[in-house]
């Protein structure tokens, strides 16, 4: 099938990607000019593990190409996905502007009967925003709406893109159920589930996934203070509670919290949803809330080891949002590292692909090369992010490069009782600390 995709994000650019590898004739467009050339040449605008690889091969293959302008992409596409973001606005609502703009792009250059698909993170209700937006702009024409929505996950996408745990198409006519059924065909034959429904549940069961596993976490950090005060092991309640199969123990790590382009926006934005149908959901606000905290109690455990912040020079390990990915939009390291900063505190970090990309929105953060660099005479290192090496520190290296020797684990990642041994107060979320021994 001809395919047009709007918009190479990390979205988009995967979904063109992996359609592409599926046999699909792709082409993609982007109102970023510079980003269509550094696509044209090889190269992928963000680190996604998997994917330079795979864009090399399909460019090469012939079934995958990038245009500047939607007259290049859209002519002749049987499908086209919106692939665009869908920020928040100040009061936490979805901002869709992009969103009308490329209806507006596929109501004047799209083939009559091209099946438009909504890739993007929207509200419910935004289908028939475009669909206004198609009436308006090309009466004469029908295309029928799908709603598609991601689930991506920054670090694993590709993988997620080819091997999803299931597939889900709205639609409100029987012509988008049967393109969606031919575009993924070879997923169908695998075996993936495809679960069809209206647009209006697809459009809501996005957000409403999203705000469930961000309540997950928040859930289990609130534990982590309840531990804390009386004792108790949060890693083990939330073992106990994901051995439950009604639960399971997926997005139950208690921490720094949760980050990341997708998980605040969507909880705001399906807030900001609920509010204007006239149901108020203050559970969302709450989860929110909880998130926040969590970042503060790593900031007080903090500064139960090292009293005085304003001086201090601290450690922190991982500035990405979550380890496999150079994203730092809303990343819990940063919340963490700004607040530092604002106590007085010298902050160094270091990440092993996020550390331009953190100096670029915190430039008042120095940027060390390695963690030993990092924690070069800091008062206390602690581990924001658990990026898989960190798990493999050489410890006395570590302890002979610190000031004091204090490891806040902030994600629960390391072997407590190896760093104690290094001669580290050992410090996690939601247990007690760990001393060295004298």
């Amino acid at each position: 099938m001809r395919v047009g995709v709007i918009g190479t994000g990390h979205v988009g650019l995967v979904t063109a990607v992996t359609l592409a590898d599926a046999g699909h004739d792709v082409g993609a467009v982007d109102v970023d000019p510079e980003k269509i050339e550094t696509l044209r040449r090889g190269e992928v605008p963000f680190y996604e593990p998997g994917l330079p690889e795979l864009l090399d091969e399909q460019v090469s293959a012939g079934r995958l190409s990038f245009e500047r302008e939607p007259a290049a992409v859209l002519p002749g596409a049987e499908v086209v996905f919106i692939c665009v973001g869908t920020p928040s606005n100040p009061d936490g609502e979805a901002n869709l502007a992009v969103v009308e703009h490329a209806a507006a792009d596929i109501a004047r250059y799209a083939d009559d009967g091209a099946v438009v698909v909504g890739k993007s993170t929207v509200p419910a209700g935004t289908a028939d925003r475009i669909r206004a937006t198609f009436e308006h702009d090309r009466p004469d024409a029908a295309f029928p709406l799908v709603s598609n929505p991601e689930f991506l996950r920054e670090g694993t996408a590709i993988s997620d893109a080819l091997e999803p745990d299931r597939l889900l198409v709205g639609a409100d006519d029987a012509r988008g159920f049967d393109a969606m059924r031919r575009l993924y065909a070879p997923m169908l034959e695998r075996g993936v589930r495809l679960i069809e429904t209206d647009v209006a549940t697809a459009e809501l069961s996005k957000h409403a996934s999203n705000a469930f596993l961000a309540l997950k976490i928040s859930y289990a950090n609130a534990l982590a203070r309840i531990c804390e005060l009386v004792g108790a092991d949060v890693d083990a309640v939330t073992d106990v509670m994901g051995s439950d199969p009604r639960i399971g123990p997926a997005f139950l790590g208690a921490g720094l919290g949760y980050g990341g382009y997708c998980l605040p926006k969507d909880v705001a934005a399906f807030e900001r949803l609920a509010e204007r149908l006239g149901y108020p959901f203050p559970m969302l606000a709450e989860v929110a809330r909880i998130n926040d905290e969590a970042v503060r109690a790593v900031v007080e455990r903090l500064r139960d080891e090292v009293r005085e912040l304003s001086g201090s020079r601290v450690a922190v390990l991982g500035l990405s949002f979550k380890p496999e990915t150079d994203d730092v939009r809303l990343s819990p390291a940063l919340a963490l590292a700004s607040r530092l900063l604002e106590l007085g505190a010298e902050v160094v970090g270091f990440d092993p692909r996020a550390g331009a990309n953190a100096k670029a929105e915190l430039p008042q953060m120095r940027i060390a090369s390695d963690p030993y660099d990092a924690a070069d005479r800091a008062n206390a290192v602690v581990l924001a992010t658990d990026w898989a090496e960190f798990r493999d520190l050489d410890l006395a290296r570590l302890r002979n490069a610190v000031a004091a020797p204090v490891f806040v684990d902030a994600r629960n990642t390391m072997d407590g009782r190896a760093v104690a041994g290094a001669g580290f107060a050992y410090v996690p979320v939601g247990k007690q600390p760990l001393r060295p021994e004298a």
